[in-house]
């Protein structure tokens, strides 16, 4: 196995060229056979094998600077830059990260967790390298899984094309991002991949040339096939319209030809762009034929790659599939409903929408600012969108948000998924600041269902008319109920509920947490400790006429908890609350919510008990 003597990229230098492709075969087998047990995201990181060799074998990484942009296509990447061995703890509870992370290894120039980033951070190495007088470093990003789709993307190469900095783009065209890919720039480049008659004759010319005559005629090849690409795909080429010397498409997975191009572009100054086309989940059958599934599928067989059962049928639904059935039904009964997602189709369970009613669905690509300003001008004219984001991708689109929707009272429902603690992905992908972002924005009801019954009639609600701007946060995963379908009922904004009477210690709940808060009751009551359960439903407004209720109570000790950070969060606000309104409350209070620090990847469970916000933490809180 030449990849067990593959410590760091030097080690990858030393091989022949002709050795490139054994290692790509066994890259490729690793990571199918490690995920296969580790689950992982498999079939971004299949496409990018051939690619992650030929870049550490042509640039000098670390000291040349390689940003992947989404991260999750650099498992190769890791496994060529000293993490092999490491490399089945990815994902997991102290193990590896599931992205680059710069703390991790010096050859992670960047730390992408979330999309369209690669060519902003890269530019602006090489503007720094410039300044320092570092001008033999070279700069590459690696953009692909529809990252391209999002609209840093574009501001980047806009202002990278009429920079002079040393930056090469790799444009990872695999069609496809997480769902299938959207858009007119899907289309465009399908033009540029699929034009016969420019890709034969750029075949043609190139084969005629010499090695000598290639490097040596490179600028001669560019304005030719630049004059090609405009006359046979009638029009001028997008990226060299903006600045950036176009190359390509060429097979990402034919190696040879990678590096033969790498090593001319590596001496080509200013900016330039290689189109690649690589097929997401290459060398595994079902990855290959079904890539949207097999994008991050769990535990599979790794000699078939049929996937592996989870469990029974008996477990409650996902609070995604949920709101999936959900939304379908209030669509039925209310035509003006659409839905809207940034590129997440199937892991927000919208999917199902899409295919009972498909005019009323918008995948708008990696495009979570766009996302949010479209369902704003459906909004305005009088339709009522479902605008389903994931909580940490929602941060991207902040300003929309209050500038777009809350501002103007846009009667627009906020889905935000993968709220609180999400596990494996780690720190990029936590969805715990959102309530404290959210919190301050003036109109805007924000609320988080404690199940699945709840889910459905936060949903029913908000899309009700007359309604406010409202913000409803899940989290990832199994809700509660097996018998999840039950009869709509309205709620009135603002206003909890108490679910168990007690008279020693009061508990309060915003979301999930607050089946953590019943189980948690149950025990106390075991110790002779009685507790008192309320589930507040509403973080805006916060129903105040329940607070005077615990503050009048004399309970001895009060506890919040949640699932998001404890700076401007729920606790603060019930805290604030009841030490202005009824000092007397002041010192019974604990908060427990997540700490101020960026948390790290591994199981919820673990990480709850971190931050102090499982059952046994309820518990010593109330206790103690």
């Amino acid at each position: 196995m030449l990849i067990d003597n593959i410590k760091t990229p030097d080690d990858l230098r030393r091989l022949d060229p002709s050795q490139l492709p054994q290692v790509a075969a066994e890259l490729r087998r690793y990571i199918i056979d490690t995920l296969s047990t580790h689950p992982g995201h498999l079939a971004s990181s299949l496409g990018t094998v051939e690619l992650a060799v030929a870049l550490h074998y042509v640039f000098n990484t670390p000291d040349d600077k390689l940003v992947w942009d989404v991260g999750h296509q650099a498992y190769a990447h890791k496994i060529l830059t000293g993490r092999g061995e490491a490399f089945p703890t990815i994902r997991t509870y102290g193990g590896l990260s599931g992205f680059p992370k710069m703390e991790e290894s010096p050859y992670d120039a960047f730390g992408t967790g979330h999309s369209s980033t690669s060519i902003s951070a890269a530019l602006g190495m090489a503007t720094a390298s410039e300044l320092q007088g570092n001008t033999g470093r070279n700069h590459i990003a690696v953009i692909g899984d529809g990252s391209l789709t999002g609209g840093e993307a574009f501001e980047a190469l806009n202002n990278a094309g009429v920079s002079k900095a040393n930056i090469l783009v790799i444009l990872n065209d695999n069609g496809i991002s997480i769902d299938r890919a959207v858009g007119g720039l899907h289309l465009y480049l399908t033009r540029l991949t699929a034009s016969p008659g420019y890709n034969r004759l750029k075949e043609q010319v190139w084969q005629r040339l010499d090695h000598g005559e290639r490097r040596h005629s490179i600028r001669f090849f560019q304005r030719m096939t630049f004059t090609a690409k405009t006359a046979l795909l009638g029009g001028s080429n997008l990226f060299e319209s903006l600045g950036l010397r176009y190359f390509g498409p060429i097979d990402g997975h034919d190696i040879g030809q990678l590096v033969e191009m790498l090593q001319r572009l590596k001496n080509l100054d200013g900016p330039k762009l290689l189109h690649i086309v690589t097929k997401k989940g290459k060398g595994l059958r079902t990855a290959e034929k079904n890539p949207v599934v097999y994008h991050a599928p769990g535990k599979y067989d790794a000699s078939t790659g049929r996937q592996l059962g989870s469990g029974g049928n008996d477990q409650p639904l996902r609070y995604q599939d949920v709101f999936g059935h959900t939304i379908i039904e209030l669509a039925e009964k209310n035509p003006s409903i659409v839905g809207i997602t940034p590129a997440m189709l199937t892991g927000s369970s919208l999917c199902m929408m899409k295919e009972r009613m498909p005019e009323r669905v918008f995948d708008v690509g990696i495009a979570e600012q766009h996302a949010v300003t479209f369902a704003a001008g459906l909004a305005a004219q009088g339709m009522v969108p479902f605008c389903n984001i994931y909580s940490s991708f929602a941060q991207r689109a902040y300003d929309q948000i209050i500038h777009d929707v809350a501002l103007q009272r846009l009667h627009v429902v906020f889905c935000l998924d993968r709220a609180g603690l999400v596990g494996d992905d780690g720190p990029t992908h936590h969805g715990v600041f959102d309530l404290a972002a959210l919190r301050p924005i003036p109109g805007l009801t924000v609320c988080a269902p404690m199940d699945d019954h709840e889910l459905r009639n936060m949903m029913y609600t908000a899309q009700l008319p007359g309604q406010a701007p409202t913000a409803i946060r899940y989290p990832r995963g199994c809700s509660v109920y097996t018998d999840w379908k039950s009869e709509f009922c309205e709620l009135k904004i603002g206003e909890g509920r108490q679910l168990r009477k007690g008279t020693d210690v009061a508990i309060l709940s915003l979301g999930h947490p607050g089946n953590d808060a019943l189980k948690a009751a149950e025990e106390l009551e075991k110790q002779g400790v009685s507790t008192a359960i309320y589930d507040m439903r509403y973080l805006k407004p916060l129903d105040t006429r329940l607070l005077d209720e615990v503050a009048a109570a004399g309970f001895r000790r009060i506890v919040t908890v949640e699932d998001g950070i404890r700076i401007g969060g729920f606790g603060e606000a019930v805290e604030t609350y009841l030490t202005e309104s009824h000092p007397d409350t002041a010192g019974k209070i604990r908060i427990l919510a997540i700490p101020d620090k960026f948390i790290t990847h591994g199981s919820v469970a673990q990480l709850k008990k971190d931050c102090g916000i499982d059952q046994a933490a309820i518990i010593a809180a109330a206790t103690n």
